[in-house]
């Protein structure tokens, strides 16, 4: 049978540091920002496993985490090594002739039509530690999703395989949400439905199902709860569908006027970003986030694909103008989204 291996780079962003500075291995590490945990706004991107375990986490302001362990070394985020290294990791693994698709910096996605999955998630582990000095986790099963599942077991540097033969011993009686694909919103609304387990779910009326959640969504969560999923792996390059920028303001912003500016700038700077890749804007979003850590995101459609900086800036003012801005604001970002090389795009000068 045909099978799909999950690769996982282990605590990637913080391993990559630690391997330009060994001396730090074992103990706690934690990327972000500038690497100041005094600085104001500023978040935990990846923290070492001995950080994670004195209660640190991705997303966790950067003052908390001193907080929760001052013993710890900070280090400021490095997209490009980041880049560089992921770079190397993916090269290793279409060396080894089987087709990958990529699914960002730490993880991609092998279809093996091989008789021993297992040798093969072991070599991958032995060629990404040896040629590189980091540790990657694998999952094994038929299906992305499951497989997906499947790493989560075997991590730290580990191999773990999920089929039909050991699915539902290890997933019946765990909660709906460790389904990859299952958020909160939808744990919620199936715990009002009485299912709060995987078996549950698995055994749920397809009726109930789709009438709740609608025909895709509801069968797709019961096919996930059954370890079904995509059993395609892409050869193709993976194209971004949008690039976008954050910026958290060291003061909550209340006037109009920074606001816009602030917008504009990152309409300007997201752009030279699309304009440098040969892109084209679709649609343009703006997220705003109050300082009651409210969070919300608008999106227009351009009127015709492109790349003109006046129509973008135009369209993100716009988005931001049909907020009602009744609190400070602590956070703005711009998202553009992109036609897909495929797609036929009109671009118009800059």
């Amino acid at each position: 049978m045909p099978w799909v291996l999950h690769v996982d780079l282990d605590q990637f962003l913080a391993s990559v540091e630690l391997r330009r500075r060994p001396d730090l291995v074992g103990l706690p590490v934690i990327v972000g920002g500038n690497g100041d945990p005094t600085e104001a706004r500023k978040v935990v991107t990846c923290a070492s496993y001995e950080a994670r375990e004195r209660g640190v986490h991705a997303g966790m302001p950067l003052r908390i985490a001193a907080r929760k362990c001052p013993e710890a070394t900070f280090l400021p985020s490095d997209p490009a090594a980041y880049d560089a290294a992921s770079d190397e990791v993916m090269g290793l693994l279409r060396d080894l002739g089987h087709p990958l698709e990529v699914w960002g910096w730490d993880e991609a996605y092998l279809g093996a039509d091989v008789a021993d999955p297992h040798e093969l998630a072991m070599r991958i582990r032995h060629v990404v530690e040896a040629e590189t000095g980091l540790s990657c986790s694998v999952g094994i099963s038929d299906n992305k999703q499951r497989a997906k599942v499947a790493t989560g077991f075997g991590k730290p540097a580990g191999v773990y395989r999920l089929d039909d033969d050991n699915w539902m011993a290890v997933m019946g009686d765990r909660g709906v949400g460790d389904l990859w694909g299952v958020g909160p919103k939808t744990t919620k609304r199936l715990a009002a439905l009485g299912i709060t387990t995987v078996g549950d779910l698995a055994a749920a009326d397809a009726e109930v199902l789709t009438s709740t959640f609608g025909p895709s969504t509801g069968l797709g969560i019961l096919l996930l709860a059954k370890g079904g999923g995509d059993t395609d792996v892409s050869t193709e390059p993976w194209v971004p569908r949008s690039r976008s920028h954050v910026v958290t303001f060291a003061a909550d912003l209340t006037d109009r006027a920074e606001m816009d500016a602030a917008v504009v700038e990152l309409a300007r700077k997201t752009l030279a970003e699309v304009v440098e890749q040969g892109r084209t804007v679709t649609r343009v979003a703006v997220t705003v986030r109050t300082s009651t850590f409210f969070t919300r995101t608008k999106i227009r459609k351009l009127a015709v694909p492109g790349t003109d900086e006046s129509v973008v800036r135009d369209a993100a003012l716009a988005v931001f103008d049909r907020f009602e801005l009744d609190r400070p604001v602590r956070l703005l970002g711009v998202r553009l989204e992109l036609a897909m090389p495929h797609a036929p795009a009109v671009t118009t000068a800059t």
